[in-house]
């Protein structure tokens, strides 16, 4: 049906993919309706950082606010999916001709999501968003950033400098997307995190469709 929800989030699941230093994920049946229990009853064990998650500025930039401090016009309501080219990384030098506007939500569609969400290993050589494209949003005044891999920077560059550059200037981040089933256009967009306190981030349930 035309104007269907589009689900973009990852499933959570044991033994997911995950950033190589945070916690491996693990959901197991701690009580069970067929072993006796009065109920089914799952313990989840894993970082903030899994799967479809947000960024809190405290996540990079010490002291700043947790995730519970999001606003929630940051991630409800009109997006672009923007579809990258580059196979290495987000530049500033593809994003100029795009007319980005202040308070835009923009999605970042690259060959991640056709590739690397096919695999349980973690891929190191994701696309990212270089620093450079990082400090070209923030001029542009974008409001919310969504990237379609486990970081909005890089594994091996641009890590921690993007995240610092985009989350001191008070862009929200929304990282771990699948956007192999959307075409680049404009969508409304609702993504939650958990609201837990303080928290430097916080696994999220981002859907799209496709506006009219």
């Amino acid at each position: 049906m035309a104007n269907e929800w589009i689900d973009v989030s990852v499933p959570l699941r044991t033994d997911m993919v995950h950033w190589p230093t945070d916690p491996a994920v693990t959901i197991a049946r701690v009580r069970a309706i067929a072993a006796g229990a009065s109920a089914d009853v799952s313990h989840l064990d894993m970082g903030a950082h899994t799967g479809t998650h947000m960024d809190a500025p405290v996540h990079f930039v010490p002291g700043a606010p947790g995730i519970d401090t999001l606003p929630l016009d940051a991630v409800i309501g009109k997006a672009r999916v923007i579809a990258i080219a580059d196979p290495v990384s987000i530049t500033a030098a593809e994003l100029r001709p795009l007319d980005l506007l202040p308070g835009e939500r923009i999605l970042f569609k690259t060959l991640n999501s056709e590739r690397c969400w096919q695999s349980d290993t973690f891929v190191e050589d994701f696309v990212y968003v270089s620093a450079e494209a990082a400090g070209f949003l923030v001029e542009r005044g974008v409001r919310t950033v969504g990237v379609d891999y486990l970081s909005v920077g890089g594994y091996f560059r641009d890590g921690q400098e993007t995240h610092q550059t985009l989350l001191r200037a008070g862009v929200w981040i929304i990282e771990g997307l699948n956007l192999g089933a959307v075409q680049p256009g404009v969508y409304d967009l609702i993504c939650l995190p958990l609201r837990i306190a303080g928290s430097d981030g916080a696994p999220a349930r981002a859907v799209l469709r496709a506006s009219t």
